[in-house]
């Protein structure tokens, strides 16, 4: 009896694994903007990893701090010695799960609008983001976009007096992936 229970739970677990449809990219880009009047600060990171799970909405972005590229190279350090703290705070990671997912057909090409709630971990701290995510799918080709905004007190990055002016109160996040299956 022993025997036929583990079966049962060894084939339920197989069956479950084969049956879940995962997505990936390792090619995901973040990219965010900061518009003040002296001096806008942009940067771009296109090597963010992402999971989606099809049939459970469940994604998961995850990237390096260092990999964000600035057009000055002056900033690029300022942000990963001064305000990231990149040695101290390598990633930042984004779990969460899509709202509405039956609003979305993936066999049918076409961009279904919803929205994301999960946890955002960066700097240390962890918030709770909802956005506004965008799903195009294209013969079968899925993928996403989202655009949220954060504070930087909310994850503790402190921006010092000298240069507060030159930095936005909210920093806007821009996040694309387009994913492949998963093999199993």
């Amino acid at each position: 009896m022993k025997k036929i229970v583990i079966s049962l739970v060894v084939s339920l677990i197989v069956l479950t694994s084969f049956s879940q449809e995962r997505y990936f990219t390792r090619s995901g880009k973040i990219s965010f903007y900061s518009s003040t009047p002296l001096e806008n600060i942009e940067a771009i990171n296109k090597n963010a990893v992402s999971v989606f799970d099809k049939s459970t909405g469940q994604i998961e972005v995850s990237t390096l701090m260092k990999g964000f590229e600035f057009e000055k190279a002056l900033m690029q350090e300022h942000f990963n010695e001064n305000y990231i703290e990149s040695d101290k705070y390598p990633k930042a990671v984004f779990k969460g799960k899509i709202n509405d997912l039956s609003t979305i057909d993936f066999t049918k090409s076409g961009k279904y609008n919803t929205t994301v709630s999960g946890k955002l971990s960066l700097h240390g701290e962890t918030r709770d983001v909802t956005a506004p995510i965008t799903f195009s799918v294209n013969q079968g080709n899925i993928s996403a976009t989202a655009e949220f905004k954060v504070l930087p007190p909310d994850f503790k990055i402190s921006i010092p007096d000298l240069v507060r002016e030159k930095i936005a109160k909210e920093i806007k996040i821009n996040v694309a992936a387009g994913y492949e299956l998963m093999k199993n």
